[in-house]
């Protein structure tokens, strides 16, 4: 072999080298980690029953087709406009103050038990359920009671 020939020979051998990348078939991702103090991994463990967290998690974010599961409210409002106008009545109507005012009075003696009085205790309490109605079917609720 020439001197000549040897440069020339490592040249060629470092082209092809360089030429065809070296291609890892099953390159796994990197591996997600997450923090959790002994309580959490607890309640997660406990969740996860007899599976692994990492399966248990992935099912928990991810549909059977590996895309993420559509983000859901525990419970979805189905009927918008009767529950605004559930909650501007609500609002209008002062509920919590005028309830606050009649327990201070009935705490202080001011206020009289008379059949009147009882009657519009009683109104007041069928009126705040059937906003609670109103509410819980806006929310999707069907089954509700209505007072």
């Amino acid at each position: 072999m020439s001197p000549a020939s040897k440069p020339r020979q490592s040249s060629d051998d470092f082209n092809a080298a360089a030429a065809t990348p070296k291609i890892r078939k099953n390159k796994r991702a990197a591996p997600l980690s997450l923090r959790l103090n002994a309580a959490e991994r607890a309640a997660l463990e406990q969740a996860a029953g007899g599976m692994s967290l990492s399966r248990y998690i992935k099912s928990r974010i991810f549909d059977a087709k590996g895309k993420p599961k559509p983000s859901a409210r525990a419970l979805p409002v189905r009927d918008h406009v009767a529950l605004a106008q559930v909650l501007g009545m609500l609002g209008a109507m002062q509920v919590a103050g005028s309830f606050r005012e009649l327990a201070e009075a009935a705490k202080s003696g001011a206020l009289p038990v008379t059949p009147e009085t009882e009657e519009e205790l009683l109104n007041a309490c069928a009126a705040v359920l059937a906003v609670k109605a109103e509410v819980m079917r806006a929310l999707g609720y069907d089954d509700v009671e209505s007072p």
